[in-house]
């Protein structure tokens, strides 16, 4: 199994006609990724020609709205490719669609609009009192369940399925310990962006991968600021009965300078890698120094 995407999700494009949808629905589709469209205001109407895994032509709709694609195609998942200033819209389109899963790959989104499309995205709920529409980032690589389906831009060829969860803030350090673990496989890897405010939590993946029977192992990477490591801490002390390794980023990290990320500011001791480190290894969370060094200890309680 995989958490959020699978084989049968339906993945539309918004911004698919733009340098990187069309640069990334051609690699969506090579992975093998279920991409049935989408959405260009402006060109409506129209269609783009890409290539699926075996090399055969695809011609794919351009729709005006993500209602419109998702009543065409059966759309349940949304990939937006949108400059940050548009962002907001399209997000919101999205939620009031009512797409399941919407994952924004775009970085430097004021955290304003964030906030307003976040707190949107929670208002909506089904009968069962359950949020309709999943966000993961933004500013992030999106999600990738190998051999089934990836929505993002996470290369796919690192490699296979396997019984690996991962969730990490860091889009560079997923793709790296996807190559470091790649003898034993993801059930499913997804990089929840370094914003301040982003859709999907560490806590929200990990309760997805201890839910999940395939998932035999979570590998979980976190970087400095904030307290979202702290809080993962807790949660796992309290919930996840799987074994968890965990990395943090920063640890030479000068204090009070955002460090890339815009969720990356370290104050005091709050935030710290060190901070992260003893909340999480209190919980029983083995924590590597390196990105190999975490792979390592993962291989020790999950040789696979």
């Amino acid at each position: 199994m995989s958490i959020f995407l699978n084989n049968d999700s339906k993945i539309i494009v918004q911004g698919i006609t733009g340098s990187e949808g069309t640069k990334h629905t051609a690699l969506m589709l090579k992975a093998g990724s279920n991409v049935v469209g989408g959405v260009n205001a402006r060109k409506a109407g129209t269609t783009v020609m890409h290539k699926d895994k075996d090399g055969n032509d695809v011609e794919l709709p351009v729709f005006g709205s993500v209602a419109e694609a998702m009543e065409k195609t059966g759309a349940n998942v949304s990939v937006a490719f949108v400059p940050p200033a548009f962002t907001k819209d399209a997000a919101v389109e999205a939620i009031e669609a009512g797409i399941g899963l919407l994952v924004i790959i775009t970085e430097g989104v004021p955290v304003q609009d964030t906030a307003e499309f976040w707190d949107l995205a929670k208002q909506r709920v089904d009968a069962d009192g359950k949020q309709i529409t999943q966000i993961i980032g933004p500013n992030c690589p999106g999600i990738i369940s190998p051999e089934e389906s990836l929505a993002g831009i996470i290369p796919a060829t690192i490699t296979g399925k396997g019984g690996v969860g991962l969730v990490s803030k860091s889009g560079t350090l997923t793709y790296q310990m996807m190559y470091e673990l790649r003898d034993l496989g993801f059930s499913t890897a997804i990089g929840i962006g370094g914003d301040p405010i982003v859709g999907t939590t560490h806590i929200d993946a990990l309760a997805a991968f201890e839910a999940d029977p395939e998932t035999k192992a979570i590998v979980m990477i976190g970087e400095i600021g904030g307290d979202a490591e702290e809080r993962a801490a807790e949660f796992i002390k309290a919930n996840v009965t799987k074994p968890v390794v965990g990395y943090v980023a920063g640890f030479t990290a000068p204090e009070g300078k955002t460090m890339g990320h815009a969720g990356a500011i370290v104050s005091g001791s709050a935030g710290t890698a060190q901070a992260k480190k003893e909340a999480l290894e209190a919980a029983g969370v083995k924590v590597g120094k390196t990105p190999t060094e975490t792979a390592e200890l993962l291989r020790e309680i999950y040789p696979g």
